[in-house]
């Protein structure tokens, strides 16, 4: 190693620097090629998992569904009302935790498929956001009576 190497790998802490290009294995180098760190169009993605959905358009659509899914269903998990009022403060504590800790999991979710840098995947999830909000947080629909015996979460 050089001493430019040297330094650099110093200051990194340890860390090695990614391979060259040159000594790349293919697999490696056609991995490299479809990370994007500016935001595209396009079907061609790789959203949340390993080779998901694939090159398939059919496969795109169902993962903007599916994204469109998760930041509807947070929306719902931060409005909804389940829990009544003569519930015992234990139960509810409990039932509050686990609604909170499954809507926190569902958001993180929404926004390591944004970190995709998929511009239909970021209006999907702006969508579901938006249309969620609409129906469970605004006050264009309001509660019947017979709702307000629930608490909010």
């Amino acid at each position: 190693m050089d001493a430019a190497t040297e330094a650099h790998n110093h200051h990194m802490h340890g860390m090695t620097p990614p391979p060259d290009s040159s000594t790349a294995s293919p697999e490696m180098m056609h991995h490299k090629m479809m990370m994007h760190m500016t935001f595209f169009w396009g079907t061609n993605a790789e959203i949340l998992f390993h080779r998901w959905p694939g090159e398939r358009s059919g496969m795109y659509a169902l993962a903007l569904i599916f994204i469109f899914v998760l930041a509807f269903l947070v929306e719902w998990l931060t409005h909804c009302r389940l829990i009544k009022e003569d519930s015992s403060r234990a139960a509810a504590g409990l039932i509050r935790t686990l609604m909170h800790t499954v809507r926190v999991g569902l958001a993180y979710l929404v926004m390591l498929a944004v970190m995709s840098f998929n511009v239909g995947v970021l209006l999907v999830a702006i969508g579901g956001h938006c249309l969620g909000f609409f129906l469970f947080g605004s006050k264009f629909f309001k509660r019947s009576e017979a709702v307000s015996a629930y608490v909010k979460l």
